[in-house]
């Protein structure tokens, strides 16, 4: 099992959700997160003054899946949240090491 984090961009959440329903995932768990990369951030204009915002609004998705879906997976994020302008996001993959639905007591890809 492996537990895929994408950050991607907010507008970009819908279109990510519906590909990964559409390849049969049902669970996802989003938050709202801040940060920059190669962005750096930007300036704003606020009442004639310049501002820098440094972190940068963006949505982190986080999927538990079945060793043989990772690719799938990764694949339809890229495809759905991928705009071809820098900070897009990035998607890591890690290893689950158990996997436990409190409502049951379901352990391993049963609990997923």
């Amino acid at each position: 099992m492996k537990l895929v984090s994408a950050i991607v961009k907010p507008f970009k959440l819908d279109d990510v959700r519906e590909a990964l329903s559409e390849i049969g995932i049902s669970g996802i768990t989003v938050s709202e997160v801040k940060g920059f990369g190669r962005q750096k951030g930007h300036t704003e204009l606020y009442r004639g003054a310049e501002y820098v915002v440094d972190f940068l609004p963006k949505v982190k998705l986080e999927i538990a899946v079945d060793d043989g879906l990772v690719e799938q997976v990764i694949e339809s994020i890229i495809n759905s949240a991928n705009t071809g302008k820098i900070g897009d996001g990035k998607i890591f993959v890690t290893n689950l090491e158990e996997v436990i639905r409190i409502r049951t007591g379901e352990k391993g890809t049963s609990a997923i």
